[in-house]
């Protein structure tokens, strides 16, 4: 990768925008936050950066080209505002034809063709993998517990129903045990999912002992991974075991993990195995 002026961070929320920060300046590459109001969190105010709204593109292209910036990475979770409220600027009014024609289908639609928005105006969208590498899940277990066989029949289950919805444009996450998928990843997000589980287990629609189930993670077949990647960190290891699962299974080298240290201690303490599984579907 062939490194142009500052890296532009366009902020959502949650840590993983100050996890690529740090990567990026122990580089010795310096940052320009693009925070979106309402959205990103304070972290990154101590990096130079601007407050932006989420429909000011014009801002947001001025701002990133006034710091010098030609990459950029998205990074951060969002829920998908509508269209309507954004309040863009004449920037974003330039562009909203395009953003009415991609609201017409799913996040990776979307977000593919909002890269390439960026693309128009000169600017080369980065995958934060792309930028710090050290951010990906690594092969195997993480912590001290790891799958059994039967759990590594579940894992590829639900890696296959994953990749077979792949074309709808459905989530990424399935929760699954017993080769019964329980609950697939909507609009709510991993979060909102195991919160589902959750729910269920307390009104008795679950009725797995705890310590049953896993939450699988995988890339969806042709995702613009530069934009929308798999991810986890310590609140999905909480979630996790506050819905009484056994483990989480991820792609290794596919899903983003902020904290590793920390999903491992709490992954371990909690008694739930974390396995990065191979891209191919062999055994982990």
């Amino acid at each position: 990768m062939t490194e142009t002026g500052p890296l532009g961070i366009i902020a959502g929320a949650g840590s993983f925008p100050l996890a690529l920060a740090r990567a990026a300046t122990e580089q010795g590459r310096p940052v320009f936050a693009l925070l979106l109001k309402g959205i990103a969190g304070p972290e990154l105010q101590s990096y130079p950066h601007a407050w932006i709204g989420i429909g000011q593109f014009g801002a947001m292209v001025a701002q990133a080209r006034k710091a010098g910036c030609r990459d950029l990475v998205l990074i951060g979770s969002l829920v998908r505002p509508h269209l309507w409220t954004t309040m863009p600027d004449l920037g974003g009014l330039r562009v909203l034809p395009d953003l009415v024609r991609l609201y017409r289908g799913g996040d990776d639609h979307l977000l593919r063709g909002i890269a390439g928005i960026f693309e128009r105006e000169g600017f080369r969208l980065l995958g934060a993998q792309d930028v710090a590498p050290e951010l990906l899940i690594p092969e195997g277990p993480l912590g001290s517990l790891g799958p059994c066989e039967a759990d590594r029949e579940d894992i590829a289950l639900a890696r296959d129903a994953i990749a077979a919805l792949g074309p709808y444009d459905v989530g990424q996450g399935m929760v699954i045990g017993g080769r019964r998928i329980v609950a697939v990843e909507g609009a709510e997000g991993t979060d909102g999912m195991l919160d589902r589980c959750t729910a269920m287990r307390a009104a008795g629609r679950l009725k797995w002992p705890m310590g049953s189930g896993i939450l699988v993670k995988a890339p969806k077949p042709h995702q613009d991974r530069r934009v929308d990647m798999p991810a986890i960190g310590p609140a999905t290891v909480e979630k996790a075991a506050v819905a009484g699962l056994k483990g989480i299974a991820v792609v290794a080298g596919s899903t983003l993990v902020v904290d590793l240290q920390q999903v491992i201690a709490l992954a371990d303490r909690h008694g739930l195995f974390v396995v990065g599984v191979p891209a191919d579907g062999g055994p982990s």
